[in-house]
């Protein structure tokens, strides 16, 4: 609900006029709930933030939240529910701190004296605040889950490391479920690693894999046959006695790919290749 342009000039006014008293009614109310994570101070910080910008926009002309003039303060709400999502507070307590200022508001415009003009423009004020706060409300929403988004990405990453196992030689040690989101960034980083370092091969380990299924199976697949194509002949190892009768039970081909039963196997088979392939090459210079 927008106000008009007179509702917003009065409280454009209003807002200069009282300023230092609703700065301090409004951190005060905004704090109180926060129980000592925010201080009135930060509070103070804040709000007064909001309030110079609100003030401007209303003066401006602004008469409510998607009026051109209200950008920067549209802005200034993003931020804010930005910050508020990266230190952990919730979505209600931060749309409270703008709807703390209803209580200023009421107070610096003495509406308990009953003036039916008064009594309107709060109204009017309170349906604006209430835009506010549900801006503030889905920009939070918002800020949330690209934070939920990158922490994902960031736990995918560090779950699918990348080691140099013996100069040549790279493993994947896998662990826990691989899905589709995860094996693709299994394969990107494999295929970093084999440009960066050059290695002939690599090893996907898969003992950490609580079971297989055709899924998984495909995912790892894929990943060799990337490799491949870079050059790299991988092996798989992990392979235990329960992950073999299931593999045969689904009639997953592996080909003619390498498996082994465990990590310090594939390594060995690895390092022996790497060695047969230098005294070839040594025999053919």
């Amino acid at each position: 609900m927008a106000l008009n342009a007179e509702q917003a000039e009065r409280l454009g006014q209003l807002l200069s006029t009282h300023s230092d008293r609703i700065s301090q009614r409004w951190s005060e109310v905004a704090a109180a709930p926060l129980k000592g994570r925010l201080t009135v101070a930060e509070a103070a910080r804040h709000t007064g933030e909001l309030q110079a910008q609100l003030r401007s926009a209303l003066l401006a002309g602004a008469t409510g939240v998607d009026s051109v003039h209200s950008a920067e303060l549209r802005a200034l709400l993003t931020e804010l529910s930005r910050s508020r999502a990266r230190m952990g507070f919730t979505a209600s307590e931060t749309a409270t701190s703008v709807f703390a200022l209803k209580t200023a508001l009421y107070e610096a415009a003495d509406v308990e004296k009953g003036d039916d003009a008064a009594l309107r423009d709060y109204v009017a004020w309170s349906a604006l605040i209430d835009e506010l706060g549900l801006f503030t409300f889905e920009a939070y929403s918002r800020a949330r889950e690209e934070i939920i988004t990158a922490q994902g990405e960031q736990l995918l990453e560090l779950s699918t490391p990348v080691v140099k196992l013996w100069e040549g030689v790279v493993a994947v040690p896998l662990v826990g479920t691989l899905d589709s989101a995860r094996a693709q960034v299994v394969m990107e980083r494999l295929l970093e690693a084999l440009v960066d370092t050059g290695s002939p091969y690599a090893i996907i380990d898969i003992t950490g894999v609580p079971a297989v299924d055709t899924q998984v199976a495909q995912h790892v697949l894929k990943t060799v046959m990337a490799a491949r194509l870079m050059g790299a002949e991988c092996i798989i190892s992990g392979i235990r006695p329960q992950i073999a009768q299931t593999i045969v039970t689904l009639g997953i081909e592996f080909g003619d790919i390498v498996t082994k039963a465990s990590l310090a196997d594939a390594l060995r088979h690895a390092v022996q290749r790497r060695n047969a392939d230098q005294r070839a090459v040594k025999r053919e210079a």
